[in-house]
């Protein structure tokens, strides 16, 4: 964990089965489950609410497989949903399917642990 004083260590394969976070920019840090960053989004959670990419359910509150779009915020989304979304899109194509919005959602889709390929 790259968080200071945190001994954990994991294999990557293994991270997203504990809840952890690779971050695959910059310095490739990765966060366990207690240091993981957090969606600093303030988006409520209705009822009924589902994933914009496979149509399921995602849950009635926020957790680790679930991701709001930062500009939009009532864009929900499974977190492997995402993850698929953006290794078919690319660095160049990944936006929000609901709102478009390219900057700020693949900036907090990167810094979240999505994976986001450059082509």
């Amino acid at each position: 964990c790259h968080e200071t004083g945190c001994n954990r260590s994991f294999h990557l394969p293994c991270a997203v089965e504990g809840g952890c976070i690779t971050q695959f920019f910059g310095c490739y840090r990765s966060f366990c489950w207690e240091h993981r960053p957090e969606q600093a989004v303030e988006a409520a959670l209705e009822d009924n609410t589902t994933c914009l990419i496979c149509l399921q359910l995602v849950g009635d509150r926020r957790s680790y497989g679930t991701l709001v779009c930062p500009a939009c915020k009532h864009a929900w989304f499974h977190r492997a949903c995402i993850q698929n979304q953006a290794i078919h899109a690319g660095f160049s194509s990944f936006c929000c399917p609901c709102c478009q919005n390219e900057y700020r959602f693949l900036f907090e889709m990167l810094t979240m642990g999505i994976r986001i390929p450059r082509r």
